[in-house]
């Protein structure tokens, strides 16, 4: 073993683990995965026999306790992730968090304090900032070619497309596509404006549509979909400000009878404005208007992510999603399910 190379372990074997980080760790040379954990045992000894992982346990702490290992992805169910990111601090070991962050806001200080206190790096799995297009939107939003971002709206529907699985388990998830879809999009949006600070929300949630026996569609099937409830939102709207002004409208949907959009982010600035999917530029040249398409290769957003993760542990960088961002994050999806319990804007 090169003892060069950064030494990893998961924590949660699941699809995102199996499908997006074990992958993208794989890809790079100066990383080696050391250690998988997962609550059921057995799927965690096919991931660590598949991808020759030295060290196997059901029990997380005892892969935090295994000194060679650098750094943890945790891709568990969103319960499990403050008390093991919490351990992993305490234990010295960086962190790579998939979204979101936590279940709750006093979840999400305590990790982020966890995180300083102990001096690792904390890193939230928000995948989209990695991106080609996001990064090209966020390198010209810092140049200024927007001026003053101050208004953003952004959104994902699905038609049908609710999960099977945990996702819909209140418990485990807590919440539904607000929490797991909505996260993506209003973090990736807020990026862009800037990271202005969230100040209020209103919102409503809707539980209308439930389980469906829609033929001719398909779903992700979490890989323990067993004891299968539906217990949260199938859809939300949302309408968020922020303390210098500006403000955001959210839609998401695991389910609804409409149209299907993609993730798309538009944002609007007092010199131009940008959409992604598709990704323009709007703007003004010699006093003509101009929609402009930039021409841009696709890039693999969560090897992006893996490798900005390994660097800035190799270079005791700061990341450019901390656990500082996953918390204001995570103030507006709390902000949103709060509000829609109340029927009215809630001051974050």
């Amino acid at each position: 073993m090169d003892k060069n190379k950064v030494k990893v372990a998961i924590i949660g074997a699941g699809n995102i683990a199996q499908s997006a980080h074990i992958p993208s760790y794989k890809k790079l040379n100066d990383v080696e995965i050391l250690g998988v954990c997962d609550i059921n045992l057995d799927r965690a000894r096919d991931v660590a026999n598949r991808y020759d992982i030295k060290y196997v346990s059901d029990k997380y702490q005892e892969i935090l306790d295994i000194e060679e290992i650098d750094a943890v992805s945790i891709c568990t169910t969103n319960d499990a992730h403050a008390e093991i990111a919490i351990a992993a601090a305490k234990a010295g070991k960086h962190i790579l968090c998939e979204k979101p962050m936590a279940m709750n806001v006093k979840e999400a200080e305590d990790m982020t304090k966890a995180a300083r206190d102990n001096n690792i790096i904390f890193m939230m799995g928000f995948v989209n900032r990695f991106r080609a297009d996001s990064k090209l939107i966020k390198e010209l939003a810092e140049a200024g070619k927007f001026g003053e971002i101050y208004y953003a709206k952004t959104g994902i529907l699905r038609r049908r497309g609710t999960p099977l699985g945990w996702f819909t388990n209140l418990a485990k998830s807590g919440g539904g596509p607000v929490i797991d879809i909505g996260v993506h999009v209003i973090d990736l949006t807020w990026y862009f404006m800037g990271k202005p600070k969230p100040i209020s929300v209103s919102a409503a949630t809707y539980s209308k549509i439930g389980d469906y026996k829609t033929k001719g569609v398909s779903r992700w099937v979490a890989l323990d979909a067993d004891n299968i409830v539906f217990e949260t939102e199938d859809s939300a709207s949302a309408f968020i400000r922020f303390e210098n002004g500006a403000t955001m409208t959210v839609d998401v949907s695991w389910a609804i009878n409409g149209k299907e959009t993609g993730v798309y982010s538009y944002i609007y600035g007092t010199k131009a404005g940008a959409s992604l999917e598709p990704l323009m530029i709007y703007d003004e040249q010699e006093n003509y208007l101009f929609d402009s398409a930039p021409v841009i290769n696709s890039e693999n957003s969560f090897v992006n992510e893996i490798s900005h993760f390994i660097e800035c542990i190799q270079e005791g960088k700061e990341t450019i999603a901390p656990a500082e961002d996953g918390l204001e994050v995570q103030k507006i999806l709390n902000g949103i399910y709060d509000s829609a319990k109340l029927g009215k804007e809630v001051i974050l």
